[in-house]
């Protein structure tokens, strides 16, 4: 069984972690655009186009189950994608942590990319989902950037900026960005004690294998993980090598046998 996650950049590791760990036989095909990245900023056509013949050239390498592990990428072209691969190709997209977080604490602060935070479907998310809790957007300037660079003076200072911005009485920070699980330990040393983080990698890696287990196939797989960048077969970026999510990806043991699904 081959599963394909695409993004931008790399946003994918923390999904792409989480189902390395809870189905270490599954073969991953990691789809990455350093051609065109940042999604973000550019307009929806363009990124519905990229991720459509991302999706595309995935399928046709062998890829059965597509997730698109970028918040970007989801708001833009799920429908899209779904619509174009139709009901035998399983489409899982990335809703940030709004319902958990809200349902933890009365306060909340979603840390997202600019565009994100002004866009009209993270206020969607926040009306059907804040359940009486205040919930307010953080703009990260530059964070997602700096994270593909790999840049800790940037990251650094972008997380300043972002926590500087958080009101003082959240405690509960959503990371509406899948590239920000990664400097989760930097985010979290950044904010007030008793802040508690919430990221939605688990939550989309779990509904990944609930569609894979729903489709009734041989899950049988060799554990390979494999590397697009731009449609181009490569290797993870240098800078994936600072971040602990990219060590079972860039060093996968093979698994001749599925792992047991977990429970919770």
């Amino acid at each position: 069984m081959t599963v394909a996650l695409i993004d931008s950049g790399l946003g994918l590791l923390p999904t792409s972690a989480w189902l390395r760990r809870l189905r270490p036989d599954l073969d991953l095909l990691l789809s990455l655009d350093p051609d065109g990245a940042p999604w973000g900023p550019k307009p929806a056509p363009w990124v519905i186009d990229r991720v459509l013949a991302a999706a595309d050239q995935a399928v046709d390498l062998g890829a059965q189950v597509v997730v698109l592990p970028c918040n970007t990428a989801s708001v833009t072209a799920l429908d899209e994608v779904r619509a174009h691969l139709g009901a035998a190709v399983p489409v899982i997209g990335t809703v940030p942590a709004i319902k958990p977080a809200a349902a933890a604490s009365s306060s909340v602060a979603i840390w997202a990319t600019a565009a994100t935070t002004a866009s009209r479907y993270q206020a969607d998310l926040i009306a059907r989902f804040a359940n009486g809790s205040d919930v307010v957007g953080v703009a990260c300037h530059g964070l997602a950037d700096a994270i593909d660079a790999g840049d800790r003076d940037r990251i650094l200072a972008a997380i300043d900026s972002a926590a500087a911005a958080t009101p003082v009485a959240c405690d509960a920070v959503v990371l509406g960005c899948t590239h920000y699980p990664l400097v989760a330990d930097e985010i979290a040393a950044r904010l007030p004690s008793g802040v508690t983080l919430f990221d939605s990698a688990q939550a989309v890696a779990a509904q990944t294998l609930r569609r894979i287990d729903a489709l009734g196939r041989d899950l049988g797989g060799s554990g390979s993980v494999s590397v697009l960048l731009s449609g181009r077969p490569g290797e993870l970026p240098a800078g994936a090598r600072s971040y602990a999510a990219a060590a079972p990806l860039l060093h996968p043991h093979p698994h001749p046998h599925p792992a047991p699904t977990p429970t919770d």
